[in-house]
Formats: C-alpha cells, sequence, structure tokens
C-alpha cells in the first residue's frame, strides 16, 4: 500500500500510525515529499508534492510539478511491484481503488475541495472504485474510526493468502 501524506505532513507519523492497523502480509510504503517554497503558504518552505497557488477553482495549477510528482510516483510503482509494460499508467491503473477521507470541519482544505477531488478522480479511474468518506467533526486531522475504515478497506482489498 502507498501512502501518500499531505501537504506540509511526512510520512514518520503515518507509517506509524499504519503500524497499528496493519496486517502482516501487507506492506505500507509512506513516501516524503521534498521540502519546497509553497506558495499558497506565503512561501514557506514545507514538505509539498508540488506547489499550491490557492485552493479556489481558478488557483493555477503548477503543472511542471505535478506532472514531476507523477513520473516520480510512477517509478516508484515500477520499484515496488516491478516494471509494467508502458508503465503503470496502462490500463492497470484504471482498476485501483481508492478510498479518500476528509473531515467535514477541515479549516486547511475544505470538504467541497476533497468531494471535487473524488470527483475528479473518477474519470480516470472505474468510478465504482472511488470511495468518498467523510468525518462528522473532523479537523485536518485523523481519528481512530478513519484508521479503522482504511484497515477495512485494505483488507477486503488485500486479503490474506493461505
Amino acid at each position: 500500500v502507498i501512502f501518500l501524506c499531505g501537504l506540509g505532513d511526512t510520512g514518520h507519523g503515518w507509517a506509524e500510525a499504519f503500524t497499528r492497523i496493519r496486517s502482516a502480509h501487507i506492506k505500507y510504503n509512506c513516501p516524503h515529499a521534498l521540502a519546497m517554497p509553497v506558495t499558497l503558504h506565503m512561501n514557506m518552505v514545507m514538505p509539498s508534492w508540488f506547489d499550491i497557488t490557492g485552493l479556489s477553482l481558478d488557483s493555477l495549477e503548477d503543472e511542471t510539478g505535478i506532472k514531476q510528482q507523477q513520473e516520480m510516483q510512477n517509478r516508484l510503482v515500477s520499484l515496488l511491484w516491478g516494471s509494467f509494460p508502458q508503465g503503470p499508467i496502462s490500463g492497470l491503473r484504471r482498476d485501483i481503488s481508492i478510498l479518500q477521507c476528509h473531515g467535514d470541519l477541515d479549516p486547511s482544505v475544505p470538504l467541497m475541495s476533497g468531494a471535487l477531488t473524488a470527483e475528479k478522480l473518477k474519470p480516470l479511474v472505474n468510478p465504482a472504485n472511488v470511495t468518498f468518506k467523510t468525518y462528522g467533526g473532523m479537523r485536518h486531522s485523523s481519528r481512530q474510526q478513519e484508521m479503522m475504515d482504511i484497515m477495512q478497506f485494505v483488507r477486503q482489498l488485500l486479503p490474506p493468502v493461505d
């Protein structure tokens, strides 16, 4: 399982959180984004997969940074699971399942932005494989129920093999 943490975060805390819910047959990989200036946060240097200029729908996107991160993530997937014909972008990617979790009181990333992201993912993969879960009263954080939902999601997709 590859888990990409968000803006300003590293994989260390998430890797520790996953040790509490992991199964012996599943490996979690929580890579870190490189530290870079982020326009949204007054150019403060922090871990980020690409520059974020704003959260509104008309904000400019860091297309170069996004493409570089896509290439890095494709290399990571290829490294972890071997080479795929034409890279992992081929039809294989359409069959992945996505669980996206979001707190309904998140002051950093509005709930509407999370919901819009889920809708934008659906044409890229099998829409039936995109699950968007909200957690009442949760801010920009995580809670035990979310971790249990993640555990159930992963175990459903990756059951133990005898």
